[in-house]
This record gives C-alpha cells, sequence and structure tokens, in this order.
C-alpha cells in the first residue's frame, strides 16, 4: 500500500500501449530506472529487436491519496530534471543538483 511521498516511476515501452511501474526508494534511483530503461529500448531497436519503439516515463508520487506527476521544488518535471543534469551527475543517479 503506497503511502504519502512514495515514489514511482512509469513506463510505457511501446506507446499507446499501456504503462508499467517500478517502485524508486528516491529521486536518484528513478533517474538510474529511468536511464535503464530508456537506453533497453534504444539497445533493442539499434539491434533490430524491434523495428521501431515510441515510448514515454515519468515519475509519480503518492500526494492525497493519489498517484500524481512528480515535480521538484523549483517546480521542475521529472523530464526538466533529468535534463538539466550533467553526464557525471547522472552516473550518480541524479543526487548531486
Amino acid at each position: 500500500m503506497a503511502k504519502e511521498g512514495d515514489l514511482q516511476v512509469w513506463w510505457i515501452p511501446q506507446v499507446p500501449g499501456e504503462p508499467f511501474y517500478v517502485s524508486v526508494m528516491d529521486l536518484a534511483q528513478a533517474v538510474l530506472i529511468s536511464d535503464a530503461l530508456s537506453d533497453y529500448d534504444a539497445f533493442q531497436f539499434e539491434n533490430r529487436i524491434k523495428p521501431d519503439y515510441c515510448n514515454a516515463g515519468g515519475l509519480e508520487t503518492f500526494e492525497d491519496g493519489e498517484w500524481v506527476d512528480w515535480h521538484s521544488d523549483d517546480g521542475d518535471s521529472f523530464d526538466d530534471y533529468c535534463g538539466s543534469l550533467s553526464d557525471a551527475d547522472r552516473e550518480r543517479g541524479g543526487d548531486a543538483r
């Protein structure tokens, strides 16, 4: 059962498919999981395991009894947050910001 502040990554490997969810402990783990899922989809495409793909993903937090899109204290979306990370930050899971 989810509790206030819990986090989960959602991922759709082929839009318009259904998402699946991965519970994560913190923002750093969310970055690592999202990067791994993205890299896996790209690997499958580049190695002709699947002919094409259109994926989507994000991060949700549990607030007031429901899952909602995560935003930083500055109002950044998870995509914006990930896009602002340097390569070194990404390797550490995004915890250096």
